[in-house]
C-alpha cells in the first residue's frame, strides 16, 4: 500500500485534533480539545521541536505521525522521538504504519537527525512486531523514564 504523507499545517487543526482526539480514546488517556489544540498549534505553526505528518490525502487523513526533536551525546547530534503514530483502525493491516514507520527515518536522516526513538507499551505485541518490522531494536539496559511537570 501506498499511502501520501503531507506536511500538516494549522490549516489541518481540526483534522489532526480529531485523529489525536481516537488516538487517546483508544489508548485511554483523557484529554480535552483545548489542550489537544494547545499541543498541535506550535507544531502546525513550524516550531523547530517537532513536526506532525497527516497519512492519506489531506483532507480526509486516515492516520498520523508526530516527530519531537532533540540532542543526543550518544548518538552524535539531533535525534528525533516518534511522539504518536496512529492509523484509523477500519484500514490497519495494510502496511500503512509500516510504510510510515519506514519513510519518516529516510526523510530524517537527510535532515541531520542521528537516531530515532520511540516508546512502546511492554504489553503491546502487536506495535512492537510493527515497530520491529521497520528496523526499530529494543535497548535492554535502558527503559524510558518520565517525570511529568
Amino acid at each position: 500500500m501506498s499511502a501520501a504523507f503531507t506536511l500538516a499545517k494549522i490549516e489541518h487543526l481540526d483534522r489532526l485534533v480529531a485523529l489525536v482526539a481516537a488516538f487517546q480514546a483508544e489508548e485511554g488517556i483523557e484529554q480535552t480539545d483545548e489542550v489537544r489544540r494547545g499541543g498541535l498549534s506550535p507544531l502546525l505553526e513550524g516550531i523547530p521541536h517537532g513536526v506532525a505528518y497527516l497519512i492519506g490525502p489531506a483532507r480526509a487523513p486516515i492516520g498520523y505521525v508526530i516527530i519531537t526533536f532533540g540532542w543526543s551525546v550518544e548518538f552524535g547530534g539531533l535525534d528525533a522521538i516518534i511522539d504518536e503514530i496512529y492509523v484509523r483502525p477500519g484500514v490497519r493491516g495494510r502496511g500503512i504504519a509500516t510504510e510510515a514507520l519506514m519513510a519518516v527515518p529516510n526523510a530524517l536522516a537527510g535532515g541531520g537527525v542521528k537516531a530515532i526513538h520511540l516508546e512502546v507499551d511492554r504489553d503491546n505485541a502487536v506495535a512492537q512486531k510493527l515497530y520491529a518490522r521497520a528496523g526499530f531494536r529494543p535497548r535492554e539496559r535502558y527503559m524510558m523514564m518520565s517525570r511529568k511537570l
